[in-house]
């Protein structure tokens, strides 16, 4: 009986050992494979972060570049702006020009107008060049269609006028080497 005794106790001793290892056995299993299954989350997470940081970079670029054009384009509109105001003061700068020619024409004395004119007419070109107007010499230059603008054609006193300008009907101007009004002309043929 002792040794019957000695045998169930054996056993349970064997099955308690097999539940003992069937419980751990699962265990390892999920162990194996959760460490099968962390490669993939980890290649995930790195391809996570390599999005997020090609995201980031190229949010970076775009808000450069958009701050880039949007500096351009205030300079652009202080430009474009101060080019809108030169132009309409363009006419007034041709009719000094032409008052300052018929003073001189007229018969009399006219030197205090003329003084007045020609004043007035200085400080307003003067102004308008420390803004960047420059006047664009023709007379006796060759036509240049980028610069001049044909408005008639008269035969050539000599040769050497020929495709050169005799007259200037209309001033051109150019603001900071961009032409806001090309000058009209009359070329020899």
């Amino acid at each position: 009986m002792k040794e019957h005794k000695k045998h169930k106790a054996e056993e349970r001793e064997n099955i308690h050992k097999e539940s003992i290892n069937e419980e751990n056995q699962p265990v390892q299993d999920e162990q194996n494979g959760s460490a099968e299954t962390n490669q993939p989350q980890e290649k995930s997470e790195t391809d996570k972060i390599a999005e997020l940081n090609d995201r980031y970079i190229r949010l970076v670029a775009e808000f450069d570049n958009y701050r880039r054009r949007t500096a351009k384009e205030r300079m652009d509109l202080v430009v474009n702006a101060a080019e809108e105001t030169i132009k309409g003061l363009l006419p007034v700068l041709d009719d000094f020009e032409r008052a300052l020619e018929m003073l001189h024409k007229a018969e009399g004395d006219h030197s205090v107008a003329i003084e007045g004119t020609e004043l007035i007419y200085t400080k307003l070109s003067g102004y308008l060049a420390s803004k960047g107007l420059k006047k664009i010499e023709a007379k006796g230059e060759v036509l240049d269609t980028d610069l001049h603008e044909a408005v008639a054609q008269f035969p050539a006193p000599d040769d050497s006028m020929k495709n050169r300008i005799i007259e200037v009907v209309q001033q051109g101007y150019k603001l900071n080497e961009k032409i806001i009004r090309f000058a009209k002309v009359v070329v020899g043929v």
